[in-house]
């Protein structure tokens, strides 16, 4: 079944590592094979990887643009951030969404770990929105 991107004026994306860009208006693309695609607004730049949960989607990121199986610096960067992650936070279905994650590295399916390590996003904010909205207003 053919992958359909419904692409905005001048919006990039990657695939298979290369960077594309639309041209001046709206189009409908299909992708008839199996291919490495990431939209701009899912692709992580270095400067933007400033929480524990994004540094572990930009590893992951890196794999999935890569197409390789697991191992080498972004999967032992994975792994020690993951590890750090899962330490730090005692919500059990956090745990058990991490332990999924992982498997989904592990197994290369880096696509759907990438959702998963969006949900970790969305968690942290909603955490850290929450403790940086407890905070006296001198102390932000």
């Amino acid at each position: 079944m053919p992958l359909k991107l419904s692409l905005k004026p001048q919006e990039k994306f990657v695939v298979n590592g290369a960077v594309l860009q639309n041209g001046d208006r709206r189009c409908v693309m299909l992708l008839q094979n199996k291919a490495s695609v990431l939209r701009e607004k899912d692709i992580m730049q270095p400067e933007d990887v400033n929480t524990p949960a994004k540094h572990i989607y930009f590893p992951v990121m890196l794999m999935y643009l890569d197409g390789g199986a697991p191992g080498g610096q972004h999967y032992e960067e994975f792994v020690l951030r993951i590890t750090e992650f899962m330490s730090a936070i005692s919500n059990a279905d956090v745990l058990k969404e991490c332990v999924s994650l992982s498997r989904d590295v592990m197994g290369g399916d880096y696509y759907r770990a990438l959702g998963r390590c969006r949900k970790l996003i969305a968690y942290e904010e909603e955490v850290l929105g929450n403790v940086n909205s407890s905070l006296p207003k001198d102390s932000q």
